[in-house]
């Protein structure tokens, strides 16, 4: 019997899953020419930077979205805020950019991008059910109820057995 609860479902991702997931996103992203990445700070950053390494882009720009407060220990969705926005002459409408993520989740951050560069192709390593129509490409779905826990997240430190003692 499991006692944790639905909310509490967790997918520890370590820099090695990382890089095979997002090796294997750019083999999906592979075939087509890109003018540059945009990636979505912070979560984006290495996905971007693996996908661009393997794809051979050379042009990396970032743009820093706010969509999460602080409340209390919780972090809730707030209004959405572009506190970085990258170059405007290199993105224009979004044409031949490569927008990349981590993690698509409610979808927000993502329809909001894509309002300020509708041509650009949005792709991430992970998708949640109500997020992933704002993806062309993704690599693997994890149920809405998942959190995930990235490995620049995580410390390397003793954790508690959920059942039982040492």
């Amino acid at each position: 019997m499991n006692d944790r609860l639905p909310h509490e479902r967790g997918f520890h991702i370590s820099w090695d899953q990382m890089h095979r997931d997002a090796r294997a996103l750019a083999w999906r992203l592979d075939g087509r020419e890109w003018r540059a990445i945009l990636a979505i700070t912070r979560g984006g950053l290495v996905p971007a930077m693996i996908v661009a390494r393997e794809l051979d882009v050379r042009t990396i720009d970032t743009i820093s979205v706010k969509s999460y407060k602080a409340v209390g220990a919780e972090a809730k969705q707030g209004e959405i805020q572009v506190l970085k926005a990258p170059d405007h002459e290199l993105m224009a409408d979004g044409e031949g950019i490569l927008v990349i993520d981590d993690l698509v989740d409610s979808g927000r951050t993502l329809e909001h991008v894509r309002k300020l560069y509708p041509k650009a192709h949005f792709a991430t390593v992970y998708a949640k059910p109500k997020g992933r129509p704002m993806v062309q490409t993704y690599v693997t779905e994890v149920s809405q109820d998942t959190w995930i826990f990235f490995p620049w997240d995580m410390a390397l430190q003793y954790v508690q057995p959920y059942r039982g003692e040492d």
